[in-house]
């Protein structure tokens, strides 16, 4: 699996942020975007999303596994997104919210097996019908991102995913993401403004 993308531009109020950038993104690997806010880091993965918002203008070619997607719609594109808030839904449970992920054409049993298994690779076992509102920061960005993964990705898109977190929880959420990564092997892109988070030998795209 690989998402390549092709001369990129982008641009915002007759200001460029993005000239020309073309890069791949290759299967269980991460390929980091830094710069200086405003450069269009998080511009860059609402374009390759399909959601850029009306007001840029953006042009390129998204090919995933050679396949051009870039005039599909966004919930066509099997692009997962994972921002910084890890934000679940107040109004339903923890295994609901891990449900919601879930392409609705597996059954019901299969449904419960993967959310079971979700919260065991979370080290949540028994949080299932608990309220999101009562776990801790840790605790919902790993629900968060379980429930992105849920959704079968054929890439994952990380926006500063680590930045809410205290540095301990930082450093554990940073395996927990990377881990699941390898074993998945899909590529990830990862928009970040620390260099601590980005693994060794990952190939690195300054703006």
């Amino acid at each position: 699996m690989k998402l390549e993308v092709r001369n990129l531009a982008l641009s915002v109020a007759g200001k460029r942020l993005v000239s020309d950038l073309s890069f791949i993104a290759r299967a269980g690997r991460v390929l980091a975007i830094t710069g200086p806010s405003g450069c269009g880091k998080s511009s860059i993965l609402d374009f390759l999303c399909g959601t850029l918002p009306g007001s840029f203008q953006g042009s390129g070619t998204i090919m995933l596994n050679d396949r051009d997607i870039t005039s599909r719609p966004s919930h066509e594109r099997g692009i997962g997104l994972q921002l910084q808030d890890h934000l679940l839904f107040p109004h339903l449970s923890v295994s609901e919210n891990l449900a919601f992920g879930i392409p609705s054409f597996y059954s019901r049993s299969e449904r419960k097996q993967k959310i079971e298994k979700a919260l065991s690779e979370c080290q949540l076992p028994n949080f299932g019908r608990n309220n999101p509102l009562t776990l801790s920061g840790g605790q919902r960005a790993r629900i968060s991102l379980m429930r992105t993964l849920l959704s079968e990705p054929k890439v994952l898109l990380l926006d500063e995913p680590f930045s809410k977190l205290d540095p301990e929880l930082r450093q554990q959420f940073r395996e927990f993401v990377f881990n699941r990564v390898s074993e998945l092997s899909i590529p990830v892109i990862m928009v970040t403004h620390d260099q601590a988070d980005i693994p060794e030998a990952s190939e690195t795209i300054k703006l």
